[in-house]
């Protein structure tokens, strides 16, 4: 049974957040009113607690926080806000908690946004991130992890990575991302009207904003019609009042059936990325991120079926694009 609090947070996005998505209006004035408040850099707290040293790649910022000494694993976090929007304080809390508890480093990269940038910045700064890591660390000591927006990132990453001829990391971490913005999937539209925050038209004028001119079913925006087959072993986190959901079950099923070993984490009644959201349910789901990258090692070796985690309410060298802006 969900949480008090998350009934609580589910009334206040309903009656909030989910405005910003309610049309295309809406959300270019939800964008004007946040690049007014903004603010990208971590919190105070959070540089007081950890070794967070900035560093810049295409002119955009690069937070790097210090692993514990003698750790080489790291993680490339690519923060959600639909393409749109900055990175938050949430962000940052489950960022410093990884941080914390696996001992990793992690790379957080302020990567461009829209309407003031589009795909091909945003993956020509994300694509130079990953190729600075390489430098520094071997591919199978780098986990991807992503929230919505960010997941679809990583996703995408990891495929125009392979592209390249580029090693792919050894993990995703995809927590509620958006996998297929094609709505070929008619399970949407029903999921839609029970999520609190997300919605189609507000969406969809996201996916305008940033997409470079690439049909909604081009792997690239969509990576669920991508070669599912390039990625690594992958937790993702979805909960049953988030309108990605149905397309992410499917993408496991795809996923798998490519040869790829998913763990999902179904939290019934959880609304989108509630992970970020200091209650039960997002403890929950941050201990099965620690457990699923404690055994990194260990999972490597694994040749078992795929399990499914299911917890009910208990400028340099650029990417190609493949595509010219339009």
């Amino acid at each position: 049974m969900p949480s008090l609090k998350s009934h609580l947070v589910s009334f206040v996005l309903r009656h909030s957040r989910k405005k910003a998505f309610s049309s295309p209006e809406n959300l270019q004035r939800w964008i004007a009113y946040a690049r007014k408040t903004e603010d990208y850099h971590p919190p105070a707290l959070l540089k007081a607690r950890l070794d967070i040293a900035e560093t810049e790649i295409d002119g955009f910022p690069v937070y790097e926080i210090a692993p514990k000494a003698g750790e080489r694993r790291r993680i490339l976090y690519m923060h959600g806000g639909a393409y749109v929007f900055q990175i938050t304080s949430y962000h940052w809390g489950l960022i410093a908690e990884m941080a914390e508890r696996l001992g990793f480093g992690i790379t957080v990269p302020i990567y461009p946004i829209a309407p003031e940038h589009d795909f091909h910045d945003m993956f020509g700064m994300v694509g130079d991130v990953y190729r600075r890591m390489l430098e520094e660390t071997e591919a199978e000591d780098i986990v991807f992890m992503g929230d919505s927006a960010g997941g679809n990132m990583a996703v995408v990453l990891t495929m125009m990575a392979a592209e390249e001829g580029l090693p792919s990391p050894s993990h995703h971490v995809l927590i509620s991302p958006g996998l297929d913005v094609s709505l070929a999937n008619p399970e949407v539209f029903e999921a839609e009207r029970q999520d609190p925050w997300l919605g189609i038209p507000g969406g969809l004028e996201a996916v305008r904003l940033y997409s470079a001119g690439f049909d909604r079913k081009d792997w690239h925006i969509s990576p669920l019609y991508g070669d599912l087959s390039v990625l690594p072993k992958t937790l993702l986190l979805t909960g049953s009042r988030d309108m990605l959901t149905p397309d992410n079950l499917i993408f496991a099923e795809r996923a798998r059936a490519a040869g790829v070993e998913v763990d999902v984490v179904y939290e019934e009644g959880m609304f989108h990325v509630w992970p970020l959201i200091e209650m039960p349910e997002a403890r929950r789901a941050r201990d099965s991120i620690v457990a699923f990258l404690s055994s990194h090692k260990t999972i490597g070796q694994r040749k078992s079926e795929p399990i499914t985690w299911s917890v009910k309410a208990s400028s340099g060298n650029r990417f190609k694009t493949g595509l010219a802006n339009t």
